[in-house]
């Protein structure tokens, strides 16, 4: 393969813009929305994206386990996404021996490909308005005295497309109810990874640059789908071949700048733009402070003994990541929420739209509940965050008291390190007891902190050791019947009282809905919430003003040389990635664009106004993180890894000629 070249210009242009909000359904692309999105630049036209009768760029874009979204390169079936979409294979795969995740993986030759049990890649096949036939469905359950709630009706829709078509079938439902949508899709189940670069250079940064700008990361791993040799859907088999897509995505190395148009399409996970503002009053002031508190101390005690210790970092790599990933978004999303004002935001809106008796009364209705419910609500949450999930002991007593055959013991502690785990174990129990309100606690709970009182104060620390064991836990050990003396359904009785019926999810469904009727009564285009269904969203390649200053819009590779930071764990290079950069001039590596993306999105091309693939979607700047639930115009931004960083850590880091050659560049 031709070397790949670069060519930076300088612009000297403002390149602030407003975004356009919506993740926008690709079975529902008006001619409004495709005017508006080549107003932008874009060349294409609406059945170029999405079309059941021809092949389209849907063909090409793929959801991972609906986790991550991907997208196809070769003709043999080469899939790109995100290194952190791929973290938890890679992981699977590390050993003390061979460390993937450490050392990178990459596979130049299919036979040295791995596979990746458990893995399915889903491709789009059709979406179907189904509204009318799940609302007669719906009245003909009730009519029979059956359960119609949206799991029962998702059963038996689902079943019936699955039979008719031979498709896997997912039913969904759009603004609470008022549309829903069959998506038909094809999965693949053999697929095996081919390439994952080091963490030092994938997650460059680290933890620290999570959601943040500048950044520096070169975010991307590739797999390959196999399937039977006449290209249908097959388990893992050595017989399989690889598959050969209907679309393969073209790759540019031409560059952008600066309004450049720039199209993500990819399998957003979940939004709540319209939710009301007492639900996000309940986000900002309860519910995340809690599990931003708690989550952030856990991490300081797992990093500590990751830290100390190479082989505990490869045991918790993966739950680390899982949890500083949440936790950093959630405590954002409070922090964003609080600077834009978004319950003012949401207040506004309500007062604009919700108009009428009905309405005021449904939103009056919404704020008493939640007040109503927010001790209920408070203990329930640092139950679940200290007992339920703090521990991975937590998790193993649940599992030993619902498993009737037992469990192999030896195999589930020999992930675990009982040193960050005591660690881990101390904090929850104390944390349960200094703010669970104690008429929740049970009565082994009573007994044991009763047993250690002395006078006004609790000695935690011989409570804890009372409790603890590093032997393996059984059900006559303390530690058992302490994590088991009461469920989350305990909690759920007591919420379910305190709210009344109906409850909060019910008349949160009734505000969606008055909300989505009233704003089309006004003409205005609405796109649903984000639910991991194939989105297109479309902007252009821009940047903002953070402090009154204008911040690039792009990362060069020297900037990495300059921010390594020697013996900092996720700022530390690689010698030979050292050498690499200083001889590389100055490679693009990450940009930003005013796309509308949320968790899902990891992995999602983005593509120029010819639908060619220009980076990766990786992740989003601080400022976005209230658009769960407000969108901030012109502060969302969409931060990538350049495609041609990518290609060159491909050919001169990982090697992968023979990859490369598969892949078509323009």
């Amino acid at each position: 393969m031709k070397k790949i070249l670069f060519a930076i210009a300088t612009i000297l242009v403002s390149v602030n813009s407003s975004a356009d909000e919506g993740m926008w359904m690709v079975n529902s692309i008006s001619r409004a929305l495709v005017q508006n999105m080549q107003n932008e630049g874009c060349k294409l036209e609406a059945n170029d994206i999405y079309d059941v009768s021809k092949v389209a760029l849907s063909d090409a874009i793929v959801s991972l386990d609906f986790g991550c979204t991907g997208s196809m390169i070769s003709e043999k079936g080469l899939l790109i996404t995100n290194h952190h979409c791929a973290y938890a294979d890679v992981h699977a795969l590390s050993t003390p021996e061979h460390n993937y995740l450490e050392d990178g993986f990459s596979a130049d030759f299919m036979d040295q490909e791995v596979y990746i049990p458990g893995k399915s890649a889903y491709f789009l096949q059709k979406v179907i308005d189904v509204t009318e036939e799940v609302n007669k469905v719906i009245e003909e359950e009730k009519a029979a005295g059956k359960p119609a709630g949206m799991r029962r009706i998702s059963y038996l829709m689902e079943k019936k497309y699955n039979t008719q078509t031979g498709l896997e079938a997912s039913l969904s439902s759009m603004w609470a109810g008022e549309k829903y949508y069959m998506a038909l899709y094809k999965v693949y189940t053999d697929i095996r990874l081919v390439a994952a670069p080091p963490v030092s250079i994938a997650a460059f940064g680290g933890d620290v640059d999570n959601w943040e700008w500048p950044q520096h990361k070169c975010d991307f791993a590739l797999y390959r789908i196999y399937a039977a040799p006449d290209g249908s859907p097959a388990p893992h088999s050595d017989a399989n071949v690889p598959w050969h897509p209907e679309k393969v995505l073209t790759i540019s190395t031409k560059g952008y700048q600066p309004g450049s148009f720039a199209m993500i399409m990819g399998y957003p996970g979940r939004t709540d733009r319209y939710s009301s503002s007492a639900k996000v009053n309940y986000n900002q002031n309860l519910y995340y402070p809690i599990l931003t508190e708690v989550r952030g101390e856990q991490m300081k005690i797992m990093m500590k003994w990751m830290n100390a210790d190479p082989a505990v970092r490869l045991k918790y790599a993966d739950r680390y990541f899982s949890l500083s990933n949440v936790q950093e978004c959630q405590e954002g999303e409070m922090q964003c929420c609080r600077r834009f004002k978004a319950i003012k935001a949401k207040k506004t809106e309500e007062r604009r739209y919700l108009k009428g008796r009905d309405n005021k009364q449904l939103i009056n209705t919404l704020g008493c509940k939640y007040k109503a419910a927010a001790n209920a609500q408070r203990n329930s949450v640092w139950f679940r965050e200290t007992l339920v999930r703090g521990t991975r002991l937590s998790i193993l007593a649940s599992r030993l008291k619902n498993n009737a055959k037992g469990l192999d013991l030896e195999k589930e502690y020999a992930d675990l390190d009982m040193r960050l785990e005591r660690e881990l174990f101390d904090y929850n129990v104390k944390c349960f007891y200094e703010h669970v309100d104690s008429t929740c606690w049970g009565k082994y709970q009573r007994d044991v902190r009763e047993q250690f009182r002395k006078g006004d104060a609790i000695d935690y620390d011989a409570l804890c050791a009372f409790l603890w064991t590093d032997d393996y836990m059984t059900k006559d050990s303390n530690i058992y019947r302490f994590l088991n003396d009461i469920s989350v359904r305990d909690f759920n009785t007591a919420l379910d009282l305190a709210q009344g019926t109906p409850d909060i999810s019910t008349v949160g469904k009734d505000y969606t809905r008055a909300m989505y009727e009233a704003k089309e009564a006004a003409g205005v285009l609405q796109y649903p919430d984000a639910n991991s269904t194939m989105r297109l969203t479309y902007g252009t390649v821009s940047t903002f003003r953070r402090d009154g200053v204008e911040v690039p819009w792009q990362t060069l590779s020297p900037e990495i040389l300059a921010k390594e930071i020697p013996g900092d764990y996720d700022f530390t290079l690689k010698d030979g990635w050292r050498s690499m950069l200083k001889e590389s001039g100055a490679i693009p590596v990450n940009f930003l664009t005013d796309n509308d993306i949320t968790g899902g999105n990891s992995g999602s091309p983005v593509l120029n106004a010819d639908g060619e693939i220009i980076g990766l979607a990786f992740d989003g700047n601080k400022e976005s993180l209230a658009s769960n639930v407000y969108w901030t115009d012109g502060w969302c931004k969409t931060v990538a890894v350049d495609i041609r960083f990518v290609l060159w850590t491909m050919q001169n880091w990982l090697k992968m000629e023979n990859v490369l050659k598969e892949i078509t560049l323009n």
